[in-house]
């Protein structure tokens, strides 16, 4: 019976890249499921064998751990020479955008208000 050894909802493609890599190089079998032609499926890496999780997981939680430390080291130094995109740098680079989901954003809580209120809540 196969094994979720990792999902990839929401996973940058570099890092899944790199367990994909990691485990490879381990000579651990598995295979992998895309999120479907909607988006709605699991996107995933399944592991063939039950014997093969141990090792797996010990790998890939030091992979993490060097992982970790290099975004953080990648953050600070984007951070030190004024290249990181704060909240607001990013939104003033797509203005009409940003301005839309606001507004969307308005509407839904003026509605949902809007009708709370009139039901007497």
């Amino acid at each position: 019976m196969t094994i979720l050894f990792f999902s990839l909802r929401g996973v940058p493609t570099d890092e899944a890249d790199d367990v994909r890599q990691l485990l490879a190089d381990n000579d651990i079998e598995f295979y992998e499921t895309s999120a479907g032609n909607w988006g709605i499926s699991m996107p995933a890496i399944w592991l063939y064998q039950h014997d093969d999780i141990d090792k797996a997981r010990q790998l890939f939680n030091e992979y993490q751990q060097e992982r970790a430390i290099n975004q953080r080291a990648l953050y600070r130094q984007l951070k030190a020479q004024g290249e990181h995109q704060g909240f607001f740098r990013h939104n003033l680079n797509k203005p009409i955008r940003f301005l839309g989901y606001s507004l969307v954003i308005a509407l839904i809580f003026y509605v949902s208000l809007k009708w709370l209120f009139e039901l007497g809540l």
